[in-house]
């Protein structure tokens, strides 16, 4: 099930909104967690990073086959060996993973779709004990140079309450100027 139209822009306009690796450290990522997950991976914008950074394996999902193919070919072309990327619609199948298999999920410019719960309790699913949820998402604010339409585009505190819902807690949240910002929560129980 392909998610709402987000207005995502081709690759080059898109890596100019971003430093990932800044942003990946300031939403928590470090070189002490093991596997990830990545819900939407595009253009392997914050995956390669990602696999740079932490020392186990990111599992980067897109139901697009051509994001697959992109991020694919970047991780090859910088020699990385723990990058797992699959054409999955996680929406209607989940990711597969084992439960608590992995110790951060990547949820970025992806909660606009229609039922934000199935991603979020698929997330808390996965996730080991101490696991933490990172979120990214465009600024409401319709000045944005792209991003969901404003009727779907969510405000922070209600990706913050629809994580709450499905047993998050602890949300701590990041400006990630121009554009976008950043929540991390943690895991409850």
């Amino acid at each position: 099930m392909k998610i709402r139209e987000s207005g995502m822009p081709e690759q080059e306009m898109w890596e100019k909104f971003f430093d990932p690796r800044k942003i990946l450290k300031m939403l928590g990522l470090n070189n002490q967690i093991n596997n990830v997950a990545e819900f939407g991976c595009g253009y392997g914008t914050f995956t390669i990073p990602a696999a740079e950074i932490i020392r186990g394996r990111i599992y980067a999902f897109d139901i697009e086959s051509d994001m697959v193919r992109i991020t694919s070919d970047k991780a090859k072309k910088h020699g990385l060996g723990n990058v797992q990327v699959v054409v999955k619609d996680f929406m209607a199948d989940g990711t597969g993973l084992e439960e608590k298999s992995v110790d951060y999920v990547m949820l970025f410019n992806i909660l606009h779709l229609e039922k934000s719960e199935i991603l979020l309790k698929e997330a808390r699913r996965i996730l080991s004990k101490a696991g933490q949820l990172g979120m990214i998402h465009w600024n409401y604010d319709p000045s944005t140079p792209r991003g969901p339409s404003m009727d779907i585009r969510p405000k922070p505190q209600q990706c913050i309450q629809w994580a709450m819902a499905v047993g998050f807690r602890d949300p701590v949240q990041f400006d990630l100027k121009p554009y976008h910002y950043g929540v991390v929560m943690a895991k409850k129980g």
